[in-house]
């Protein structure tokens, strides 16, 4: 989603939604050291924002976080990447308004850099591989270039469109960052893997409304070291919500709304009650 403006030298502002994992699976530890997954993961109607102008070279600014602004930002590399790949037709000013709390589980880095591969496509245009670029960013960039729920296995690069219903959630984060390499390292160490996902089950409890047969393999691990992570589910649960579930490596935790009135009433009370959390209504795209 971008916003365009008159004169093509202006910035283009475009949208980078967050996900949430409906389920993810840890399958296996691969021999290349990688993970096997299973995840179904939708795009939700919140997330960070991009500016981006053509320019004579590339810069990044960032606002609302204090994040790096060279090769050490997604989205600094995302760029460079794809202006390397199209045989550097130009530069461009980035500015990166980040919304969403950082090392959250909620794949904004992620996003972010796939907005950007897109939104350099459309400025310069070239035969150039977005899904490999992407994929060489990192598992979930691919993912983010989709736009739109999909089950993803391998180690996410395998992606298999799936029409998930909108489902109204409540989004928080109790302040805890959490890395993933960390939470992968956590569960190798316990060995804890699990099955596969039920993703027939999952849509259609999410389709009557039900309580929700998912799972996050990596939430037993992240919780038990984070109590942060443990009260925010508790919380989400006690605020009336249902089916309460770690999203990807964490510390952001959901659960689900009976509408979008439902949702924004609970966030409203957990902001009250959790003045130090981020809380968001929100739905799936």
């Amino acid at each position: 989603m971008s916003h365009v403006p008159a004169d093509p030298a202006l910035p283009v502002t475009y949208f980078a939604p967050a996900k949430v994992n409906l389920g993810l699976s840890v399958r296996d530890l691969r021999a290349d050291g990688y993970h096997e997954l299973h995840s179904l993961m939708v795009p939700l109607n919140v997330g960070d924002d991009l500016d981006i102008a053509p320019a004579d070279t590339l810069t990044l600014s960032v606002q609302g976080a204090d994040l790096p602004t060279d090769e050490r930002n997604l989205v600094f590399r995302a760029a460079r990447a794809y202006l390397d790949a199209a045989g550097h037709p130009g530069g461009a000013a980035i500015t990166l308004h980040k919304r969403l709390p950082l090392a959250s589980g909620l794949g904004g880095g992620s996003s972010d850099a796939a907005t950007t591969l897109m939104a350099l496509a459309r400025l310069y245009p070239a035969r150039v591989d977005l899904p490999a670029l992407a994929l060489k960013l990192g598992a979930d960039v691919p993912f983010f270039l989709l736009g739109r729920a999909a089950v993803a296995s391998g180690v996410g690069e395998i992606l298999d469109p799936l029409p998930v219903p909108p489902v109204p959630l409540v989004l928080v984060n109790p302040g805890v960052e959490v890395s993933a390499r960390d939470a992968y390292a956590w569960l190798d160490a316990e060995e804890a893997f699990t099955p596969a996902l039920d993703t027939e089950a999952i849509l259609d409890a999410l389709t009557g409304g039900r309580p929700v047969p998912y799972l996050n393999a990596l939430q037993g691990p992240v919780a038990a070291r984070h109590a942060p992570v443990r009260e925010a589910l508790s919380a989400l649960e006690t605020a009336g919500l249902h089916s309460a579930l770690m999203s990807g490596s964490g510390s952001t935790c959901f659960a689900l709304a009976r509408d979008d009135a439902h949702a924004h009433d609970a966030a409203h009370a957990l902001a009250r009650q959790y003045p130090h959390w981020w809380v968001q209504a929100t739905r799936t795209l």
